[in-house]
């Protein structure tokens, strides 16, 4: 077994970032976010990045430090309502977009890692979601064609990994990460907790090990809440 295991998150992607690269980043809002291989992604300096995700992160947290440091040129994703700084680039043409519907992109990063370069859905159909893409009838109904999705690089956070990559997301953190994990050319996983081969019933884990290359162990994670609302005390 190669080992996989890199003593931190700047060494885990020091040899596979450039300019120009494509980036799948896991996460929800703010939940299962890569902290820290987005914060080593930032000090790269690496510019021109194509980021796919399915948000952009809330302003100075998430890749909204990358957008604050402009090394984002295009955003792949579903929601980025809680973004100023994105709106403000965008709105001044300073960002491409591609929107998708939530589970379009989803199952785009899907069958770019199961190796299936297209699909047909219903979803978007008569919008402008359909814009510039084939549409074909199948019983009578219209369907989109959209394309698979792969990255250069995957970031990826999960709760606990072996050394031989095998990977457990803990509750809502088990969202796009484990897409994405297949989908990378190269996909390096943050843990919370690293533990001795054989711990894991193979019927227990979320993501095999044969797609992912690299692990490092997260000195700390802030795992912020996007929005909270709480009861006054009574």
């Amino acid at each position: 077994m190669a080992n996989k295991i890199y003593p931190d998150a700047a060494t885990a992607i020091a040899d596979v970032v450039f300019d120009g690269m494509t980036v799948m980043s896991g996460g929800f809002g703010l939940c299962g976010l890569p902290e820290n291989l987005i914060a080593a992604l930032r000090d790269s300096g690496a510019k021109n990045i194509t980021a796919i995700s399915n948000n952009a992160g809330v302003d100075g947290f998430g890749l909204g430090q990358l957008l604050e440091s402009r090394q984002i040129s295009k955003m792949i994703a579903s929601y980025v309502g809680e973004n100023k700084e994105f709106a403000r680039q965008y709105l001044a043409g300073e960002l491409q977009l591609e929107f998708n519907p939530q589970g379009t992109l989803a199952e785009r990063i899907r069958a770019g890692g199961a190796g299936i370069p297209g699909f047909y859905t219903k979803t978007g159909v008569g919008t402008q979601v359909a814009e510039g893409k084939e549409i074909k009838s199948f019983n009578g109904e219209d369907y989109i064609l959209e394309t698979g999705l792969t990255a250069d690089l995957a970031i990826i956070k999960a709760w606990k990994a072996d050394p031989f990559g095998n990977l457990i997301y803990r509750k809502t953190a088990r969202n796009f990460n484990p897409v994405m994990a297949t989908a990378g050319r190269i996909t390096v996983a943050e843990v919370e907790e690293l533990v001795e081969p054989g711990t894991f019933d193979p019927d227990h884990i979320h993501t095999p090990g044969i797609y992912v290359q690299r692990l490092t162990v997260g000195p700390h994670f802030e795992k912020r809440i996007e929005q909270r609302t709480i009861r006054e005390a009574a």
